[in-house]
């Protein structure tokens, strides 16, 4: 049976593709200048400067667009799936509680060990409650040393 559609998640797309696109075209804009001063002329002008700023500015913030773009639709696609997952979990679930006096075809969750087989692996360490140890072992260890006895 075919899996029923389900609306598609928000994915950055168009927008911030405009963006770095934008930049992107700038920074090549900028860098042809660049190259076109220095081919032209031997000594640094203040154009060449204002170009090799601009060049170095659009690459960096293409870049950041971009990077910032791709971890947006990584996390879109997470967050997607972690949707996914919660309305799998409750429809167990709701299909668990409905099912409870028949033998219904429910798919158990996987479940982490336990407190006391978790204790029982830890040998030779005892546990003790906040509030039943005393402060006196302390005294002299905080903040100063000396100046708490």
């Amino acid at each position: 049976m075919a899996e029923p559609s389900r609306p598609q998640p928000y994915q950055p797309g168009a927008v911030s593709l405009f963006f770095v696109a934008k930049a992107g075209v700038f920074a090549a804009g900028f860098w042809i200048w660049l190259l076109v001063l220095v081919l032209r002329t031997d000594s640094a002008t203040g154009a060449q400067v204002l170009a090799a700023t601009g060049a170095i500015t659009t690459t960096l913030v293409a870049v950041v667009l971009g990077a910032r773009m791709v971890l947006q639709r990584n996390a879109s696609v997470r967050h997607a799936e972690m949707k996914k997952l919660l309305v799998d979990i409750s429809w167990n679930a709701f299909a668990a509680a409905g099912n409870a006096e028949g033998t219904g075809k429910v798919v158990p969750f996987p479940s982490a060990t336990g407190d006391s087989d978790w204790a029982s692996q830890r040998a030779g360490i005892e546990r003790v409650p906040t509030r039943d140890r005393g402060a006196g072992d302390r005294v002299g260890r905080d903040r100063g040393g000396d100046r708490l006895r």
